[in-house]
């Protein structure tokens, strides 16, 4: 519980970065890390059980080791109740792959740190082991509630499906929500697009089409724009606007009020400027989008 309450403390928008999980938290005088860098399966020498789980991040033209990289992004997007999770190695009597297997036998709950770009993680609590398939050379993981296998039911009893299926509803929004950010504050290099602001702890990535929209509302670059949290809240608020020549405008009632240099500075000031832009065409802001958004700020 120290872990989850030092990840839940300094989580970005439920992600970590790999610098913050092998810094670790201290317990009782003593630095413990919260992954092992090199292994996905993690246990402590001061705990009797696995602390973590790690699924990297594949990065483009590298190598892919496991396969729940690359399934378990879209496991969770279809919204399957069971999540692959590969064993280390070929051995499931490997010291990592036992200590996946007494997680599965005591129902222990598990951190589970999902990859949404290379070297950041979506934290994931509690997580457990719902299945173990020795002869598949890996495990199936359950998020909020174990899944209803013979073994779980023994120890947890059925859980209620409406509140499972919520919570894997909940799992997939953030990981839209983790996903969506880190590709877009990388692509413009973690920096506002109005103002210039450089850090991501002020960030969001606001949505140029809101991502309820079926036809224009996906979570992808074009779709968005990095704006600091008082920016993304004007935007949304239809206080600002963004035409499709990527002109900001400002909207009479700011324009209209005079109350130092917060107005004057962060918003009067960047009527008319262009916002900055990625450094790669390709993940521009559509125009179809900003010109959709733009009527909404013009008619408000």
């Amino acid at each position: 519980m120290a872990a989850v309450e030092h990840v839940q403390r300094i989580a970005v928008g439920d992600v970590l970065t790999s610098e913050q999980l092998r810094a670790g938290f201290t317990f009782e005088g003593e630095r413990i890390p919260l992954i092992n860098p090199q292994r996905g399966i993690f246990k402590p020498r001061v705990m009797e059980h696995l602390l973590s789980i790690l699924t990297a991040y594949p990065r483009t033209g590298a190598r892919i080791w496991y396969d729940d990289q690359r399934r378990v992004h879209e496991q969770i997007e279809r919204g399957d109740e069971l999540i692959d999770y590969a064993f280390m190695g070929s051995d499931p009597a490997a010291a990592d792959n036992r200590w996946l297997r007494e997680a599965w036998e005591a129902q222990t709950p598990i951190l589970y740190f999902l990859g949404v770009a290379p070297t950041r993680y979506m934290k994931i609590w509690p997580t457990y082991v719902a299945e173990w398939r020795p002869f598949e050379l890996k495990v199936q993981l359950a998020f909020s509630a174990v899944a209803e296998s013979s073994e779980a039911k023994a120890v947890w009893g059925v859980s209620e499906p409406p509140a499972r299926r919520y919570s894997y509803q909940l799992i997939r929004q953030r990981l839209h929500q983790a996903t969506f950010r880190e590709a877009v504050l990388t692509a413009y290099g973690n920096r506002c697009a109005i103002s210039g602001l450089p850090e991501p702890r002020l960030l969001d990535a606001a949505h140029i089409i809101a991502d309820g929209h079926i036809d224009l509302g996906q979570p992808i670059v074009p779709n968005g724009v990095p704006m600091s949290k008082i920016h993304h809240a004007a935007f949304d608020a239809n206080l600002i606007g963004i035409d499709p020549d990527f002109r900001i405008h400002v909207s009479e009632a700011l324009l209209s009020i005079d109350d130092g240099p917060m107005l004057e500075h962060g918003f009067k000031d960047m009527a008319g400027q262009a916002i900055r832009l990625p450094g790669r065409p390709r993940d521009y802001p559509d125009r179809d989008r900003l010109a959709e958004r733009f009527e909404r700020f013009m008619g408000r």
